[in-house]
């Protein structure tokens, strides 16, 4: 056999370093896109914490940019609180609105033309009536007390007491979603009064424009007050609830003007002399004072006494050194305050009123109620106390909206 001779692999020759040959450069782009425009500056504001600027710019805490896309969500209306912990405003539709128009069609032809008119009319949202300002700043103390106490139900309710028909429902339920109110509770009575459902509403005051369904609420112990529009506007504070009321007869009994009217002046002087230290009895809306004075302790254990969203005030014809000693003696024993106490010794109270600018003001004398609207308040009618014993108040035509 022939032998296998092993060969040596060839030897490796050296690489050959090729020419570099230059690209060509490329033609310009005739469909190139113009560079975005700059992003305008209310786009930029809309921009989440840590996005805008640069892309890989350091961005800000996660927490920042979730509270920003919570702020874009769509807000949820609060929760209605339980009518046994809420302070309850019972509110009459012509109270809340003005429908004096709809209320002259009912006068004239009758039910079925003024619910047709309603029906109509559904999509037109009425205008604002005497306690919307009132009810406007009742909401306004109950977003801070949201704020301060997010669980707490201690707020203000207020509920639409009318005697409106069900069908009306809808140009009422329309309104108070224009002006973003926050009505969530209704009684629509269908031409029945309402009165017999106060108290199953837990109210704490009713308002209302019909005399006669006042006198009734009042009678079955229930405060309330007759509505009346002023005779020209005042503008009223958005942030401050604030609450004036008479003494005699409101606040308090009508013990002392008994005395005036049976033995006059100065046996009323000599008998508030001589039962200084002897609290006077209640009144029909002391147990409304009581409860803004226990909305307005929340706001003081915060601190927030002189920030505080509800401010009262006692306005009363009484002589301060002569009859006021009792009044306020009369509040401390009940363990209730007003901010201030103003004591006019007779002197009309319009004036000193329109420098309160408060968003209703209550008294048992119609005398004072009309001042106060000629000075562009709005005043409430007390119907309590002999004052109204030799003046009863006309009966008045029951009809689908005298709520």
């Amino acid at each position: 056999m022939g032998c296998l001779i092993k060969r040596a692999p060839p030897a490796r020759q050296p690489l050959r370093e090729l020419p570099v040959r230059a690209d060509p450069p490329l033609p310009p782009r005739t469909d190139q896109q113009p560079p975005p425009p700059p992003v305008p500056r209310s786009r930029r504001a809309m921009e989440p914490p840590g996005t805008a600027g640069a892309p890989g710019a350091a961005g800000r805490p996660w927490e920042e940019a979730k509270a920003f896309y919570d702020n874009l969500a769509p807000k949820k209306k609060p929760k209605s609180p339980k009518p046994e912990n809420a302070i309850t405003i019972a509110v009459s539709s012509r109270a809340l609105f003005r429908m004096e128009e709809e209320q002259k069609i009912y006068n004239e032809q009758g039910v079925e033309a003024y619910v047709k008119y309603q029906l109509d009319h559904e999509n037109e949202p009425f205008l604002p009536g005497a306690a919307f300002p009132f009810v406007k700043a009742l909401e306004a103390v109950n977003t801070q007390l949201r704020e301060l106490y997010p669980d707490s139900e201690e707020l203000f309710d207020i509920v639409l007491m009318t005697n409106n028909h069900a069908q009306v429902g809808v140009r009422l339920i329309n309104s108070i979603n224009h002006y973003d109110l926050f009505i969530e509770r209704f009684c629509m009575t269908g031409g029945n009064s309402p009165i017999c459902y106060l108290k199953a509403y837990h109210t704490n005051l009713y308002l209302s424009s019909d005399a006669e369904k006042v006198s009734g609420a009042i009678e079955e112990g229930i405060a309330a007050a007759t509505i009346f529009s002023p005779s020209k506007d005042l503008e009223v504070s958005e942030n401050q609830l604030r609450v004036a009321f008479d003494g005699d007869a409101v606040l308090f009994s009508d013990e002392s003007e008994q005395i005036v009217k049976a033995h006059g002046l100065d046996m009323f002087f000599e008998h508030e002399k001589a039962h200084e230290n002897k609290p006077l009895a209640q009144g029909p809306l002391k147990g409304f004072l009581e409860a803004l004075g226990k909305l307005q302790k929340k706001f003081y254990s915060k601190g927030l006494r002189m920030e505080c969203p509800i401010r009262t005030y006692l306005v009363t014809a009484r002589s301060a050194a002569s009859s006021g000693a009792r009044a306020l003696k009369t509040l401390r024993s009940w363990g209730l305050e007003t901010d201030e106490a103003l004591f006019l010794a007779g002197a009309p109270k319009g004036p000193l009123l329109k420098k309160i600018r408060p968003h209703i003001f209550f008294d048992d004398q119609m005398f004072h109620v009309e001042g106060a609207k000629e000075m562009g308040t709005v005043a409430a009618h007390v119907p309590y106390g002999i004052a109204q014993k030799h003046k009863r108040p006309a009966q008045e035509k029951q009809t689908p909206n005298s709520k």
